[in-house]
Formats: structure tokens, sequence, C-alpha cells
């Protein structure tokens, strides 16, 4: 779990959406409570990380990971672009393929 947060992190930090979108389930979710929506699938999965982190020049460090199981963690990441600094949280579940199925994210 560790190697693919630190790609995820790696992809979205690097602005390389195609490289993120490739970490996925095509059937993913990324549901963020700090925005209000729920982004589902490939096209929502892009939208999110072009509107978030590439359109926010989003800068990611991970500050902690918490793995629950095998399929599910929790990250805690500090984020700086151009909105300022948060710290937030992203609850991760994985399929047995071993792709991001879900994500659960918010803000502290």
């Amino acid at each position: 779990m560790k190697k693919l947060v630190d790609t995820f992190i790696q992809t979205v930090n690097a602005f390389d959406v195609e490289g993120a979108l490739a970490l996925f389930a095509s059937d993913a979710v990324i549901d963020d409570v700090s925005v209000g929506d729920a982004f589902v699938g490939t096209d929502g999965v892009r939208l999110y990380i072009e509107q978030f982190f590439v359109g926010y020049k989003t800068a990611s460090k991970l500050l902690s990971l918490e793995q629950l199981d095998n399929f599910n963690a929790v990250a805690r990441l500090d984020f700086t672009g151009n909105f300022g600094h948060e710290i937030g949280t992203l609850k991760i579940a994985i399929n047995a393929d071993g792709l991001i199925e879900r994500i659960d994210a918010d803000l502290e």
C-alpha cells in the first residue's frame, strides 16, 4: 500500500494525469467531503485530478500512513498550492488487483 500511495503522490505532484489514472480501477470513486461531491469512474477521477491537483498546482506530501488491512489505509497529507495550505486525509480502498477503487477525501 505504501508504494501505491507514494506512486499516487509522485504522479499527481508531476501533474501526470495519465500516470495517476493508471492507479485506479475503471469504476473507482473519489468522494471528497470538502468539495461536496463524488467523482465516479475514469472520467470523474480525471476531472478530480485535473481540477484539484493540476488546476490548483497542488503539491502533496505524505505525513503518515496507517494500513488498516490488506485493502484499506488512511493517508494523512500536507497539501500546498494556489489555495494556500491544508492538511487532509485520504481513506484509500484497493481491489484485489491492487488498483484504487475508492478514496474518501477530507480536509482537517
